[in-house]
């Protein structure tokens, strides 16, 4: 049996698409990235929205052509994928940014403010973001949102200065947003927490409990998935971008493990030792076999190679195949080709 395939989140957005990436690289990266989180509110509008949706689609089509066996919606409505869901919260306050260094100092900001106790605002926008998708699709569609840690470090919190008390109503509103996904229809969700990696100790405090909690009361029909990348560029080819300590994925796996029916992590741009394979012994686990910030194009032999080289330690029904988080930084070419690669290399283990 060949391996399943998956993409992570964010695909590259077509050219036409008016709401921009907050990553946006270049000199002026920072304030580009506050531009997009103010501006974002008067880019909205029907001629917006129908846009989007015809990008969500082409970014499913390009994904299931690749081969690629259960896409996303490409995450092209989204100008940064935690400020994203944030807006459908209350408690945060967009108009009042504060400036806060974030991601253990890597990045400095200014980011949503949260003002007054969290709470699930608005759930008809992401059923329907998946919605679009999945009728792109003709297939199921993977929906991903930030984790309660995630938001945390992406915010600035101005109300509860405890960050426990802070992630447990993060993940209440979260968990009314993964319920209403549930009911209608939606199969494959994804938690996002590259916070896990950052800061291992506070994951296992109280992160883990959290996660599980966003999943509380959901049918056992819905594929429950977490990703834990180990950052991400500030530009392709940025070799040296800040990563997450290599010893987080050992500390955290056991505990992790069983949590979720699935766990992502990253494996392409930094080979994990073997004996991290061998602690995921209840869960299946999706791991990125190609680089999400390197322009070098992965062979399907030495994709295949690495996969073959984790089987030795993964049993096969466990292991999903997937780049290492989203593709923005790549282009729609780039992107394609790696995962046409990808999907050659998963069909031929």
């Amino acid at each position: 049996m060949p391996l399943p395939t998956t993409c992570i989140g964010a695909f590259p957005k077509p050219d036409y698409v008016p709401v921009r990436d907050w990553f946006q690289t270049g000199h002026d990266a920072e304030s580009f990235g506050e531009r997009v989180t103010r501006d974002w509110a008067r880019q909205q509008s029907d001629e917006t929205t129908a846009l989007l949706d015809r990008a969500t689609a082409e970014v499913v089509r390009d994904q299931l052509e690749s081969g690629i066996d259960l896409p996303t919606d490409g995450e092209v409505r989204r100008d940064n994928y935690v400020h994203y869901q944030c807006r459908h919260f209350e408690g945060f306050d967009f108009e009042g940014l504060t400036r806060r260094q974030w991601r253990n100092g890597a990045y400095h900001s200014e980011l949503p403010t949260i003002r007054g106790d969290v709470t699930a605002g608005d759930t008809d926008t992401l059923v329907r973001d998946w919605r679009i998708a999945e009728e792109a699709a003709g297939s199921p569609v993977k929906i991903t949102m930030p984790g309660p840690m995630t938001i945390s470090d992406t915010t600035v919190d101005a109300h509860y200065n405890d960050p426990a008390r802070l992630a447990d109503d993060l993940a209440k509103a979260l968990n009314v947003q993964v319920r209403a996904l549930a009911k209608a229809g939606c199969r494959n969700i994804q938690i996002d927490e590259p916070i896990f990696a950052r800061k291992p100790n506070e994951a296992l405090d109280y992160g883990i409990a959290t996660l599980a909690r966003c999943f509380e009361d959901v049918q056992d029909s819905v594929t429950r998935t977490v990703h834990m990348c180990c950052g991400y560029p500030n530009h392709l080819d940025d070799h040296d971008y800040p990563k997450a300590d290599p010893k987080a994925y050992l500390q955290i796996a056991e505990a992790v493990d069983g949590t979720v029916d699935a766990i992502s992590i990253e494996d392409a741009h930094r080979h994990n030792p073997s004996d991290l394979f061998e602690r995921f012994t209840q869960s299946s686990l999706i791991v990125g076999f190609v680089r999400i910030a390197s322009s070098e194009l992965e062979t399907v032999d030495q994709i295949t190679a690495r996969m073959q080289a984790i089987l030795q330690h993964v049993p096969q029904e466990r292991l999903i195949a997937a780049p290492d988080c989203g593709l923005g930084f790549l282009g729609r070419d780039l992107a394609v080709k790696k995962l046409r690669n990808l999907c050659k290399a998963a069909q031929s283990v």
